[in-house]
C-alpha cells in the first residue's frame, strides 16, 4: 500500500522546517535563513542553514540537504514510511494508503501487530487490577516501594500464571494467533501447540520513540528462571535500536539536559520512582551505536552506569568503544561505577536521590576513563599505552575533541603537545579531518540552467505561466527536466520542499537539490524578469534550431515551406 503523493504534498506544506529542526537543534537568525552547526557532522562554526522560504536545509560543510522528511529520517534514523508517520502523528492525522505495484513492507500487518501489542499491553494492566492472583503482584509492587503513579506511568501489568491466558482472548480468531507469534507473544512447539511465551511475570512494556507498544520485558516475581525475559526480535521490533523509557522519559522531560543508561527495566523504574526520572535502559544488551546515537540526539550529557566489578567495566569500556566515532563538539559521555553488588535499583534505595544524584556529579569523564583504564592495562609499558591511546582517539570525527584529548595524553606523558607524541611514537602526522568547502555553484551559467535554477528556488515562478509548447521540441540536454518543473509548478506548487519532494527517488534529484544552494547573483527583485528572459532564450534556440533544420532540407512540404517563411521573418524582425 502506497501513500498518496497529495498527502506528502500536504505534509510537507503544513509542518514548518524551521520549528520542526529547532526543536532538535537550536537555531540562530541569520539574514533570511537560520543557522547552527550541523548536527550530521562535527564543526566549529556553522554551516548548517535552514530556509523557511524554501522549507528546505543546507550544510555547507558535509553537504546534507532535504526538506522535512529528509530531516526527520536523517536526525531520528527513520525510514521513509516511519518519517511520514512520525510527521503525521506531530499534525495529528491518519496517514492514508492507496493500493500500489512492486514489492512493498507489508503496512497492513505492522499496523496490525502494533495493535495486537497495545492489546496486550491493556491486557496485562487489566489483570493487574482484576486477576485472582493480583494481590501477590500488588504486595510485591509495594515491598518494591513503586507508588500507583509510577506503575501507570510505566504501564506495568501483571502476565497470569497459565499457559494460555493471553491466547484464549484470540479463540475464535486464527489471524490473530499468527500474529501473536510473529509478535513474539506466544510460542509454537515441535508438535504445533502454542502457548503463552509470559506467564506469572511482572510486565514491562517497550515502547518506540511514537509510544507504539513493541515488545515487553517480563520479571519474574519468585525465584524462577530466567530473571528477566524479553520479547524476541519481530518485524517491529529490534532491541539494538530501542531503549527502554526512552519515551517515557520525553513525556516528563521535552530536552533532557542528561540521560542516564543503565540495565534494568526495574532500575529504570525505581530510579523514577525517586525521582530521578532520566534513566533508559539498553534492553539487556551491549550498548550498541545505534542507541548511542539516540541517547546523544536527547541529550548533550550521557551517564553510563555500570556495576564496579570486572565485568561492569568491560561493559563500560566496550560502551567507549562504541561512542567514541559518534561524538560530536558539546557531546559528554561520562562513566559512573556503582559499588560491587550494587544496582541503581538497591542503591537509590539505601542513600536517596540526593546522594545518588551527587555520585552522577561525580560520574568519571569519558578522558579520564579512557586513559585510567589503559594505564590499567599496560601499567609502565608507556609507549603501548600512548599507541593505543592515539589508536582510539583517531576514530573520533569531533577533531576538536580529538585533539583535546591527545594533548591531554602527551601532558600526562611529560611530552610537549600532540606532535612532538605523535614524532617519538612514530606516527605520520596526519592532517586534519577538513570539511568539504562550499561547493555551491556560483556565477549564471547557461539559461537553461539558470531558468531550472530559478524554478527549483522560487516555484512561484512557473505558477499560472502559459504553455511552451517550443520548448518540447527543442533539442538540448536537460530540457524535459524544466518541461516537467514548469508542469509541476504551474499546478501551485508553494515551496521548493514540496517541489523538490515530488523527485524522491528520481535520478534527477542529486542535480536539483544542487541548483537549490546554487548562488545564481539574481537580485530578488528582478527573478521574474531573468525567469523570463530564460524562457525567451530558449524559445529563440527552437526557432533557430527549426530554421536549420528546414533551411537545409530540400523538397519542403507546403506546410514546410509556409513554417521557413514564419521563421524567417521572426529571425530578421
Amino acid at each position: 500500500m502506497a501513500i498518496p503523493r497529495d498527502f506528502i504534498n500536504e505534509l510537507v506544506a503544513r509542518i514548518d522546517i524551521v520549528d520542526l529542526i529547532d526543536a532538535k537543534v537550536p537555531l540562530k537568525k541569520a539574514g533570511k535563513n537560520h543557522s547552527a552547526c550541523c548536527p550530521f557532522h562535527s564543526e566549529k562554526s556553522p554551516s548548517f542553514t535552514v530556509s523557511r522560504d524554501k522549507q528546505f536545509y543546507h550544510c555547507f560543510g558535509c553537504g546534507a540537504h532535504g526538506n522535512v522528511i529528509d530531516f526527520v529520517m536523517e536526525y531520528d534514523r527513520l525510514d521513509f514510511i516511519d518519517a511520514i508517520e512520525e510527521l503525521a502523528g506531530q499534525l495529528g492525522v491518519e496517514v492514508p494508503r492507496e493500493q500500489g505495484t512492486g514489492p512493498k513492507r507489508d503496512q497492513g500487518l505492522s499496523r496490525d501487530l502494533y495493535q495486537l501489542m497495545e492489546e496486550a499491553s491493556l491486557y496485562f494492566q487489566n489483570q493487574l487490577r482484576q486477576h485472582n492472583d493480583k494481590q501477590k503482584v500488588l504486595d510485591y509492587l509495594a515491598h518494591r516501594g513503586l507508588s500507583n503513579e509510577v506503575v501507570s506511568h510505566f504501564n506495568i501489568g501483571f502476565a497470569p500464571d497459565g499457559w494460555d491466558g493471553l491466547l484464549s482472548r484470540y479463540r475464535q480468531n486464527q489471524d490473530a494467533q499468527d500474529k501473536l507469534l510473529t509478535a513474539g507473544m506466544v510460542i509454537e512447539n515441535d508438535n504445533g501447540k502454542r502457548y503463552d511465551r509470559f506467564r506469572d511475570r511482572l510486565m514491562f512494556p517497550i515502547r518506540d520513540r511514537r509510544g507504539r507498544v513493541i515488545g515487553f520485558g517480563g520479571r519474574v516475581l519468585g525465584d524462577g528462571t530466567p530473571k528477566y525475559l524479553n520479547s524476541p526480535e519481530t518485524p517491529i521490533f529490534h532491541k539494538g535500536n530501542e531503549l527502554y523509557g526512552l519515551y517515557e522519559l520525553k513525556q516528563r522531560h521535552r530536552d533532557p539536559q542528561r540521560v542516564l543508561i543503565v540495565e534494568g527495566y526495574m532500575d529504570v523504574v525505581a530510579l523514577a520512582q525517586f525521582g530521578v526520572d532520566y534513566a533508559v535502559a539498553s534492553l539487556g544488551t551491549s550498548t550498541t551505536a545505534d542507541q548511542f546515537q539516540l541517547l546523544l540526539r536527547s541529550a548533550k550529557e550521557v551517564i553510563c552506569c555500570y556495576d564496579g566489578d570486572k565485568a561492569g567495566a568491560e561493559a563500560a569500556w566496550r560502551a567507549l568503544e562504541t561512542a567514541l566515532p559518534l561524538l560530536k563538539p558539546g557531546n559528554q559521555v561520562k562513566f559512573m561505577f556503582l559499588p560491587e553488588g550494587e544496582d541503581p535499583d538497591t542503591m537509590v534505595r539505601q542513600v536517596g536521590k540526593e546522594a545518588f544524584e551527587n555520585q552522577i556529579d561525580g560520574a568519571q569523564a569519558l578522558p579520564e576513563f579512557l586513559f585510567e583504564t589503559l594505564a590499567k592495562r599496560y601499567g609502565s609499558d608507556k609507549g603501548t599505552l600512548a599507541k593505543q591511546a592515539i589508536a582510539l582517539t583517531e576514530k573520533i570525527q569531533d577533531t576538536v575533541l580529538q585533539s583535546l584529548l591527545l594533548e591531554n595524553l602527551a601532558y600526562k606523558l611529560g611530552m610537549n603537545g600532540a606532535e612532538e607524541l605523535k614524532r617519538k611514537l612514530g606516527f605520520s602526522s596526519k592532517e586534519q579531518v577538513k570539511p568539504l568547502q562550499n561547493k555551491a555553484l556560483k556565477g549564471r551559467g547557461t539559461p537553461l540552467r539558470l531558468a531550472i535554477a530559478l524554478l527549483v528556488q522560487h516555484p512561484g515562478l512557473g505558477e499560472g505561466l502559459p504553455e511552451q509548447p517550443a520548448l518540447k521540441h527543442l533539442k538540448m540536454a536537460g530540457i524535459e527536466l524544466l518541461i516537467l518543473l514548469l508542469d509541476e509548478t504551474r499546478a501551485k506548487v508553494k515551496s521548493s520542499a514540496q517541489l523538490l519532494e515530488q523527485f524522491r527517488g528520481d535520478k534527477q534529484l542529486s542535480t536539483l537539490k544542487k541548483l537549490t544552494q546554487w548562488d545564481h547573483q539574481v537580485a530578488d527583485e528582478n527573478l521574474q524578469q531573468e525567469f523570463r528572459k530564460t524562457l525567451i532564450w530558449l524559445n529563440n534556440q527552437y526557432i533557430e534550431q527549426r530554421y536549420q533544420e528546414l533551411s537545409l532540407k530540400q523538397n519542403h512540404t507546403k506546410e514546410e515551406r509556409i513554417q521557413l517563411t514564419k521563421l524567417i521573418s521572426v529571425i530578421k524582425g
